[in-house]
């Protein structure tokens, strides 16, 4: 039984109660991301990630991990473009401890200089890792494609020279601006009583009150066509990006069918006509994102550079046929038994119901019934994944690639080879 509020501090709440379940999943989400961060300020999301686990005015940071160890426990937390969550799962009898060591690292971390100091070369070491995996960095910059000139576009880690230059000042302007009641969700599943919980955070709640949703302006139409970097590898690693639906569009359906007739699954156009019948790549895929006010479709492939031309002909040719003709009754059933059985399994256990209903608090202000969004996905048309294909066919369109070639080995069209 899935069940909302508000907690007295201004906290939004939902909780999931699991009668069969034996552990908790206890989580708190923050509406502030990277695209809510200056240029100079690029990672601070991120960071702050880092920081609140290093401990509190209480709890040092080994305190905190030997507490958690102790009851078999398991804590995390996790960065994106929109929002950053926190979150420990542990066996329901734990529950207050889960509560006493999320509150205190949420209303209380210590934030100190020596702590900023530890983890800055951990972040640069994590941001030279990301440079130095092809399949990242083409990501990376697709995005930066995408919605050039935005935070969008702006990779999560921040770069060498914001992280080198940040200071423990500025991340704690940025927590006592963001970290706030009005900008939060909490987000409880499994074994839990939904009072006993209210009263539990409410009990612990120390922060600071009031705080709102940060204020964002969306990306322009413009995108960039090409961006090649130049890598000695043994594969290209490619990525076709075409703008696409916000997250509250009503069309994000029939687009999530639509993905997965593309490349989102085993049976899909470009994996079975690229990897399975030609043999050309072992890895094709796409991909959907969402944002407030923006979205994207992705095509991504590691492939020999020799069979670059060939494949990105392939993919043209199955766009090209999903604009003209959409869709089989086929690949509709297989697409929506797919959604169907993904969103289900995805509910398996308390962590996955956590992330679903705090997700959905936050990004929607609502959270939907498991049947209802299963209502909404089989309710689509082929119709409607028609138009949804023709609008994306028409869409702006990038190509990122990483490997072996310079930008005067395309065309200007993002799907040719010069």
């Amino acid at each position: 039984m899935i069940r909302t509020g508000m907690l007295s501090s201004g906290v939004a709440l939902a909780t999931e109660r699991m009668a069969d379940a034996r552990s908790v999943c206890i989580g708190f989400w923050v509406g502030t991301g990277s695209r809510d961060e200056t240029v100079a300020g690029a990672g601070t999301s991120h960071v702050l990630e880092h920081l609140l686990f290093k401990g509190t005015e209480d709890r040092s940071a080994a305190a905190i991990a030997e507490a958690v160890d102790e009851v078999g426990g398991d804590f995390n937390a996790f960065t994106t473009k929109e929002y950053t969550s926190f979150y420990i799962r542990l066996l329901a009898e734990h529950l207050p401890l889960g509560l006493d060591i999320l509150s205190d690292i949420m209303w209380r971390p210590a934030l100190r200089d020596s702590d900023l100091d530890a983890e800055r070369s951990v972040i640069l070491d994590e941001i030279l890792m990301h440079a130095d995996e092809p399949s990242d960095l083409a990501a990376e910059q697709s995005s930066a494609c995408l919605f050039p000139d935005h935070a969008l576009g702006r990779e999560v880690l921040g770069t060498h020279e914001s992280i080198e230059a940040m200071t423990s000042a500025q991340v704690r302007e940025f927590f006592a601006l963001h970290y706030r009641p009005g900008n939060m969700v909490a987000a409880i599943a499994g074994r839990l009583d939904h009072d006993g919980v209210v009263a539990g955070l409410d009990a612990r709640f120390t922060g600071s009150s009031g705080g709102s949703s940060p204020e964002r302006s969306a990306p322009g139409d413009t995108v960039i066509p090409l961006q090649v970097i130049r890598r000695g590898t043994e594969q290209a690693h490619l990525i076709l990006g075409m703008r696409s639906v916000d997250r509250f569009d009503p069309r994000r359906y029939a687009l999530a069918i639509l993905n997965h007739v593309l490349g989102g699954g085993m049976s899909s156009r470009l994996f079975q006509e690229i990897r399975e019948r030609r043999g050309l790549a072992y890895s094709v895929w796409s991909e959907r994102v969402a944002y407030h006010d923006a979205g994207a479709v992705s095509v991504g492939m590691g492939i020999s550079p020799g069979h670059v031309p060939e494949v990105l002909k392939i993919v043209a040719g199955e766009l090209e046929a999903l604009g003209a003709d959409g869709i089989t009754d086929r690949e509709l059933a297989v697409a929506k038994g797919n959604l169907r059985a993904e969103t289900i399994l995805a509910c398996e256990d308390s962590g996955a119901r956590m992330g679903r209903i705090g997700a959905g608090l936050l990004l929607h202000g609502e959270v939907l019934d498991i049947d209802e969004v299963l209502a909404r996905v089989e309710a689509v048309t082929l119709a409607e994944v028609h138009a949804a294909a023709v609008e994306l066919v028409a869409a702006p369109r990038t190509l990122s690639v990483v490997g072996p070639f310079d930008e005067s080995d395309f065309d200007t069209d993002p799907l040719a080879v010069g």
